[in-house]
């Protein structure tokens, strides 16, 4: 509006008061006026963008500054925290030179006696490592000597578990006839009863008697590693005899003597193996004094037991 406004009054200047020449002279600084205000809008945009993007930059340099403060007062801090641990580096270090200086300053007989007493120290150290090796060499030999004990104990549990069956085998036909036969306690029991082996008060093996012992002494024959121990066995009633067998003792005694000559028959059954012994009537099976209980009592055992000489050797080495 000011633009149009002024160039309509200079056009009425020029037209009433001026002539053309003077007319044409002020258009043309007028408008060289236009351009130089246009210019110096210009300017002024650009300064203002200059001024826009240096406040910026105060604005970020004082940010800078700030961080720049923090990092400064964080470093003091540090730097104040590395002073002190070098002050007690130094301490300490003066500490342990007025140590080492009083050490060196000690006595040669403080030193010496130190000296004897790390000596001592270590004999001490080395006899107590010389009886650890020898007390773990000795569990080493037991723990070994264990073993062989265990396996020679298996050995002999199975050696028993197969002389049963042997024994069973070869006296098959007599069972249910007065036979028995048991594993116990590492040992075989044979146990026969009176009537099949004896009559009533006699110590004669009758002829049955006699087959059933000479197919255990072929099984004794085959297994020279087993001992023998035969008892004989009566019942409570008194026997009142003449001659050599004069009561139970005798005739308990002459009844396992009788057992043991047949099994000497076979002469693959050394004579050393072999014990007989009488109990009379003092291990009685049955306690009660009936008919029956006197009869169970009235037997003879053999108890086969295998060899331990390779067990009490052990054991001896123990």
């Amino acid at each position: 509006m000011n633009k149009i406004f002024i160039f309509a009054f200079i056009a009425m200047i020029g037209t009433s008061c001026v002539s053309s020449k003077k007319y044409n002279t002020l258009s043309g600084n007028f408008q060289e006026s236009e351009r130089t205000v246009q210019m110096l809008k210009e300017q002024n945009q650009s300064l203002k963008v200059q001024q826009i993007e240096l406040q910026s930059r105060v604005e970020k340099l004082i940010k800078d500054n700030g961080e720049l403060a923090s990092r400064l007062e964080e470093a003091s801090q540090n730097l104040k925290i590395s002073i002190s641990g070098l002050e007690k580096c130094k301490q300490i270090n003066t500490e342990l030179e007025d140590q080492l200086s009083s050490l060196k300053a000690g006595s040669s007989e403080e030193i010496a006696r130190l000296m004897d007493k790390l000596q001592q120290a270590q004999t001490d150290l080395q006899k107590r490592e010389d009886i650890l090796k020898s007390a773990q060499m000795e569990l080493d030999q037991r723990s070994q000597r264990l073993k062989e004990l265990e396996t020679a104990l298996a050995q002999k549990d199975e050696a028993v578990k197969q002389l049963r069956q042997k024994v069973m085998d070869a006296l098959l036909g007599f069972n249910n006839k007065g036979l028995t036969i048991q594993e116990k306690n590492g040992k075989v029991y044979v146990s026969l009863d009176e009537q099949l082996l004896f009559k009533t008060g006699q110590w004669e093996v009758d002829p049955k008697g006699q087959q059933a012992l000479s197919n255990l002494a072929e099984v004794l024959g085959q297994n020279p590693d087993i001992n023998v121990l035969i008892e004989g066995h009566t019942d409570n009633v008194p026997m009142r005899g003449t001659g050599s067998v004069k009561d139970n003792w005798d005739l308990s005694v002459m009844r396992a003597t009788a057992v043991t000559r047949i099994l000497l028959k076979n002469k693959a059954v050394e004579p050393k193996r072999i014990t007989s012994a009488g109990r009379g009537e003092f291990f009685p099976i049955d306690e009660a004094k009936t008919p029956e209980a006197r009869q169970k009592n009235r037997r003879t055992e053999i108890i086969l037991t295998p060899r331990l000489d390779e067990i009490f050797r052990i054991l001896e080495n123990n």
